[in-house]
């Protein structure tokens, strides 16, 4: 029979001793704060919950590195409001989309990709700014993409599949909220006035009826007036920022300072969502210029946010993407070789966007020379010539023939045309921002906020399913 030496023994029985005491596994933490632990006096009154859609890690030092080199500032207006990260999973997906995502931000509850504040069985579930709306807080939306895409949609609509956009606006309509801002007015307006509405409903019209004041340039932004506003400021999504023309569409930054002014006297407080949609756009494209442009212009309306929630002192602004796009990285491969080395100035000379070339380029301007007037590009090299010739004017090919000879003069890469998993950063600043430190699914973002109101997710969802009264007859 062989016996362990002493030595042994004694690390035998320490193991067990640290088994039976539950000693393996992460240490024991102190849990982070739950929302319903808060004082009242750090529950907010007002909630701003701005998302800046595809912003990766990899976004914000993109955007901070080109402040730098360009401006001489150093930091993002939301840098040093850096809590914590959210992971971005759907319940079918490693990989989320806009949709599923969204949903889990505004309701707590993971579904599949394409749901639109439904879960995953395809039944509806509410939503925080239902939650604020029955609260008798006022209620926005402002965005740079279509009203009826993923985020805006899945705080006030229910749908079981995002392209539905037609029922999204009908259900916008009608769901009670002071200010919508951004495009998509051709699912408001039917196809015999230019919309894509196949039921002959005129939406605008409808929105008139019922007290909204509609606009449609930022001279009407600034001048409007009334309860409730409706803005329609192109008839798919918004422009690039770096495309934009300020005569016909305003800022992000602008809408959201009309949308603080019009929501701010509400007795009882106000709930805004303000999205940054194009940023994702452009990692679709894998475009850098325009989506460093994006994440800028995405800034200045955090700006603005952080100015009335200093001023007021009882507004929580909660800064925060539902996913990564395109794999950014700041710093690739050239030519087989890695380079420590990146050049955020290259995409200063960058005047508009990719998409905006290769239109262009499609309408029979020579390639070389949109990228000398757009790009800064004054003579390709050899290898940038074959790209452009390889491309042989194919729409997708001169997409990324463009992506590549501005990643390779910037040293910028991406590894996706999708969306990625990667963990997103959340940012906080105001009452009950200790409630968002550490890493959460993303569903806990939804619960917060509902529990932050004081609403029963769970019962208004109930109320929502609850089948409408059957109509007497006489």
């Amino acid at each position: 029979m062989r016996f362990l030496k002493p030595s042994r023994l004694v690390l035998l029985c320490s193991l067990l001793a640290l088994v039976v005491a539950g000693g393996f596994g992460p240490p024991a933490v102190q849990a982070q704060p739950s929302p319903t632990s808060l004082p009242v006096d750090e529950r907010p009154t007002n909630i701003i919950v701005m998302i800046p859609d595809g912003f990766g890690p990899a976004s914000a030092t993109l955007a901070r590195d080109y402040l730098r080199a360009t401006t001489g500032r150093q930091e993002l207006v939301f840098d040093s409001l850096h809590v914590g990260s959210t992971r971005t999973a759907s319940s079918d997906s490693r990989i989320t989309d806009s949709a599923a995502a969204g949903t889990a931000l505004s309701t707590g509850h993971k579904t599949y990709n394409g749901a639109i504040a439904v879960d995953s069985t395809g039944q509806p579930v509410s939503t925080v700014l239902e939650a604020a709306e029955a609260r008798g807080m006022a209620t926005g939306l402002v965005v740079t993409s279509r009203l009826t895409h993923a985020t805006p949609a899945v705080y006030s609509a229910h749908v079981t599949d995002r392209s539905n956009e037609n029922t999204i606006a009908r259900q916008q309509i009608g769901a009670g909220i002071e200010v919508l801002l951004g495009g998509g007015r051709r699912h408001f307006l039917p196809e015999e006035e230019g919309g894509r509405r196949t039921d002959g409903e005129n939406l605008l019209s409808l929105a008139r009826n019922d007290g909204y004041q509609v606009v449609q340039t930022p001279q009407a932004l600034r001048t409007a007036a009334g309860d409730r506003l409706l803005g329609l400021f192109a008839d798919g999504h918004m422009s690039y920022e770096i495309d934009r023309d300020s005569t016909r569409q305003p800022s992000l930054a602008a809408m959201t300072r009309t949308s603080l002014d019009r929501l701010a006297d509400d007795p009882d407080g106000f709930f805004l969502m303000v999205e940054g949609s194009r940023v994702d756009h452009a990692g679709h494209s894998n475009d850098p210029a325009a989506h460093l442009h994006d994440i800028l212009a995405f800034e200045d309306a955090v700006a603005e946010a952080l100015d009335f929630a200093r001023s007021d002192g009882e507004t929580l602004v909660l800064v925060l993407s539902d996913h990564e796009t395109g794999g950014l990285s700041v710093g690739r491969n050239r030519d087989g070789s890695g380079i420590y080395q990146w050049h955020p100035r290259s995409l200063a000379s960058v005047t508009k966007s990719h998409g905006a070339m290769v239109r262009d380029m499609m309408n029979g301007t020579d390639p070389a020379s949109v990228l000398a007037s757009a790009a800064g590009i004054d003579s390709l090299r050899s290898d940038e010539q074959a790209l452009l010739a390889d491309a042989d004017g194919d729409r997708r090919a001169l997409y990324g023939a463009v992506s590549e000879i501005i990643g390779r003069r910037s040293l910028v890469g991406w590894t996706s045309l999708a969306h990625t998993a990667v963990d997103v950063s959340t940012y906080a600043y105001g009452p009950g921002w200790q409630a968002f430190i550490g890493s959460h699914e993303n569903t806990y973002i939804g619960e917060t906020l509902a529990r932050m109101m004081d609403a029963n997710l769970t019962d208004l969802t109930q109320q929502l399913r609850r089948p409408e009264p059957a109509s007497s007859s006489r």
